[in-house]
């Protein structure tokens, strides 16, 4: 039986095997779930789902909806146990990864590649990403700062102007160069220039790989 633990870290290397280029992130807020992993690709954004055999499907219906308004395209990797049955629980659009233990190691198999999400929607796309890093988002498109509007009012400010193509690739770049080591410093010199509170320090899982 693989369990959660057994299967990220060698997924993370077949994520990064598979497609590339990617940025892996974990545990990501995303409406009313929690996001097990988000792999950043150049011009899209992907929810990957873990379902262990020690899981249930239990919370999955809640999960799709949720993980359709915000990516691109959506995975869902299973254990064993699972593999004859996950087809039943998800869209079409959704991929397929089954992984089961083969001696030492966890081996990976796509059961079926996912299309593009039909459901997502381009504003909670862009609620990934950081005031700081929708501000380089409004220079590169050479959009006015809008200093005193809320992030959401930015964000519907930037669906509206940017064609949706092109943003698709401004935000996986930004995503790219996210430096975590710098980007609290990045936060607190925007929130100075708008008279806020400094934000507080506090910890953040990440994971950057891939090749390129």
């Amino acid at each position: 039986m693989l369990y959660d633990k057994d299967i990220r870290e060698p997924l993370f290397f077949f994520l990064e095997e598979s497609y590339g280029k990617v940025r892996i992130l974990e545990e990501k807020n995303v409406g009313g779930s929690r996001a097990d992993v988000v792999m950043v690709r150049e011009n899209m954004i992907c929810g990957v789902e873990i379902k262990s055999d020690a899981d249930s499907y239990v919370r999955l219906a809640g999960q799709v909806a949720d993980y359709d308004e915000f990516f691109d395209r959506n995975y869902l990797v299973v254990g064993s146990s699972h593999a004859m049955s996950a087809a039943e629980h998800v869209p079409d659009y959704w991929g397929l990864i089954s992984v089961e233990k083969d001696g030492d190691r966890a081996d990976f198999y796509v059961i079926r590649e996912a299309s593009d999400n039909p459901n997502r929607d381009i504003r909670k796309k862009l609620g990934f990403l950081w005031r700081p890093e929708l501000a380089d988002i409004q220079a590169m498109n050479a959009m006015p700062k809008y200093a005193q509007l809320s992030k959401k009012a930015v964000i519907d400010k930037i669906a509206e102007k940017v064609p949706e193509g092109l943003l698709h690739a401004q935000i996986s770049e930004e995503l790219f160069e996210r430096d975590y080591n710098r980007i609290l410093d990045k936060i607190n010199e925007y929130r100075a220039e708008k008279g806020l509170k400094k934000k507080r320090k506090r910890s953040y899982r990440r994971r950057a790989g891939g090749k390129g």
